[in-house]
């Protein structure tokens, strides 16, 4: 029996094998794969060609250029004796009961790919194994249902409220002012030194804006670009738990062994001795996310020297993600760059999507000692080449901003949080009051047996408020699988109603 996934096969129009679907009508190749595979495959019903010699050899010499030869057997499938040698349009399958054996109806056919939702499984090496080692974002995947049911979206952390006016009118003026084209590939010089600037003001941090600052699309590139710089593949890299969900697929991507280690509930502190345990000979770097997504959780002074002892004591890279540094409503944000003896082994990562509510911009950064810098900005060019140049030059104004606008930020956003809390409480969930950043990680287990994902799905269809399944935020889903995670960067209306739809949650369940 076969499985179906989306693929492609070429047509090649005018090429009839009409042995290839006996006591079918004749016809092209496109119609009679198309025919066959549609009509018998997507409907799991075992199909077998029955293909002759001189068949065979009439099917693959158009397609030489892909150097895939190989026989027919009695169940009409082809056993190859080589790779192709070029990139085909469509991998090669392999048949359950023989990964060695391809089928003959779907080898790979050239270009004009003709859409056919089927294929056997499982795909076999055209596809990295790195990527099947990982699934789509699962908070992405929660927006997509939660438009398809019409919900509130508190699953994916983007503010339905504007980005401040001054930003906008400098986005446009810069296009207007055909700032179009690409800047410098590590940032525009004026955003480097309005990143600089922000450094000295808050932390007191002397940046070199010149060699130290990489300006990236969006701090998830940043952490990306880091990891493929900095780490070899067989390193460890320790990622505190729960994380946000990019982490693991970075150190995947990198080749590196993630470590994971859990902060402890409910209030999600870090246990020394664990993290003391974590780091060993192979640690290559630690992951700080302070404040923390998806728990709330702002690390403390006592901590973040925790850390850093750590990391000098083994030698290892603190790469820091502190995109939720100005969203705070207790305790003091620290960058662990400014730790003695931190500043050669950390790489400070944030940016402006969340500070300035412009999620969709894509405008990050990366703060490193000189020579990891360097590393990064090549890795840099050669995925993205670099940010766009006119938001960049509003993101400079923006940089700028004074200390009015923050506390501004901070009240507006503890507002949001209250009205989320009070809700969330109301309604019967268990959870701590985050310190800072805009989501909660609550327990549902009062309310419901249903797994997380199950639970999160059936509150974006029934009562209309879609979150993140906890699951997706741990290394083993069995972790989370109780929790699920509101963010509440919405207007307050978005958030009153949805507390008016919670309110009926207890009685829905």
């Amino acid at each position: 029996m076969f499985e179906h996934r989306v693929g492609f096969v070429s047509p090649l129009d005018g090429l009839n094998l009409n042995q290839i679907a006996p006591g079918r009508r004749d016809g092209s190749i496109s119609e009679i794969l198309a025919d066959v595979l549609l009509r018998e495959v997507i409907g799991a019903a075992e199909y077998h060609i029955d293909l002759h010699a001189g068949d065979l050899e009439e099917l693959l010499l158009p397609f030489a250029g892909y150097a895939l030869t190989g026989r027919p057997t009695s169940t009409g499938w082809v056993r190859p004796s080589r790779a192709p040698t070029r990139r085909a349009s469509f991998p090669s399958h392999s048949r359950r009961d023989d990964p060695a054996l391809v089928p003959t109806a779907l080898l790979p056919l050239t270009s004009h790919l003709l859409p056919l939702a089927c294929c056997p499984v499982p795909f076999c090496s055209m596809i990295a194994h790195r990527a099947t080692t990982f699934t789509e974002s699962v908070i992405r995947e929660m927006t997509r249902i939660a438009n398809q049911h019409e919900a509130i979206n508190l699953a994916q952390g983007f503010p339905d409220f504007p980005m401040p006016a001054p930003m906008k009118d400098a986005a446009c003026a810069a296009i207007r002012g055909d700032i179009n084209q690409y800047a410098i590939t590590w940032g525009s010089p004026a955003l480097r030194l309005a990143i600089a600037e922000k450094y000295r003001r808050w932390y007191g941090m002397e940046v070199d804006p010149d060699r130290e600052i990489t300006v990236t699309c969006g701090a998830t590139e940043a952490m990306a670009a880091t990891f493929l710089a900095l780490v070899d593949p067989g390193d460890e890299v320790i990622i505190l738990e729960p994380y946000y969900e990019n982490y693991g697929p970075d150190a995947i991507l990198a080749d590196a062994r993630p470590v994971f280690v859990p902060l402890e509930p409910p209030r999600w502190t870090l246990e020394p001795d664990r993290l003391r345990r974590a780091f060993g000979p192979r640690t290559k770097a630690i992951i700080v996310n302070t404040p923390h997504n998806p728990t709330g959780r702002v690390l403390s002074r006592d901590e973040l020297s925790l850390i850093a002892s750590l990391c000098i004591e083994h030698d290892a890279w603190a790469f820091t993600d502190e995109i939720y540094e100005h969203i705070r409503y207790t305790g003091t944000h620290h960058s662990l760059a400014s730790w003695p003896g931190m500043r050669e082994r950390t790489v400070t990562i944030s940016g402006l999507s969340k500070t300035f509510s412009c999620t969709g911009w894509r405008l990050g950064y990366a703060i490193a000692p000189p020579p990891a810098a360097n590393a990064i900005r090549k890795v840099h060019d050669f995925l993205t080449v670099g940010a766009p140049a006119p938001l960049q030059a509003a993101a400079a104004v923006g940089m700028a901003f004074d200390a009015a606008y923050y506390n501004h930020l901070v009240r507006d956003y503890q507002e949001r949080r209250d009205i989320m809390t009070s809700a969330l409480t109301e309604a019967g969930f268990r959870f701590s009051v985050p310190d800072g950043a805009y989501y909660v990680l609550a327990d549902f287990s009062a309310l419901s047996d249903m797994a997380d994902e199950e639970f999160a799905k059936w509150m974006t269809r029934d009562v209309g408020v879609a979150t993140v399944p906890g699951s997706s935020f741990y290394h083993d889903p069995a972790l989370g699988s109780r929790l699920v995670r509101f963010a509440f960067c919405k207007k307050t209306a978005t958030l009153e109603e949805a507390a008016r739809r919670l309110a009926s949650l207890p009685a829905r369940v």
